[in-house]
């Protein structure tokens, strides 16, 4: 189901800004960062993601391809791994 509430633009500043209803922000449980993105001529507001908010997810997918390996697991020792790194 589709809210739709009518609004003004307020100044702020040499800016303006939208008050967003407590309702709307409860239901998309907005906080203090969001992100904006102009789509076809329409404004998307939405909440910020969080840095590495995908990376669970992008590794089980990994996981599941069987690309969770490490890459030079198998690699022997350099020269210096060999004469200078201790135990």
């Amino acid at each position: 189901m589709s809210n739709v509430i009518r609004t003004r633009l307020v100044k702020i500043g040499n800016s303006q800004g939208i008050r967003i209803p407590k309702m709307l922000l409860d239901q998309l449980h907005l906080d203090d960062d969001i992100e904006l993105e102009v789509q076809d001529s329409q404004l998307i507001i939405r909440a910020a993601q969080t840095p590495r908010a995908t990376w669970a997810a992008a590794f089980q997918a990994m996981a599941a391809q069987g690309d969770d390996t490490l890459l030079d697991a198998d690699l022997p020792p350099t020269a210096w791994e060999a004469s200078e790194w201790e135990w």
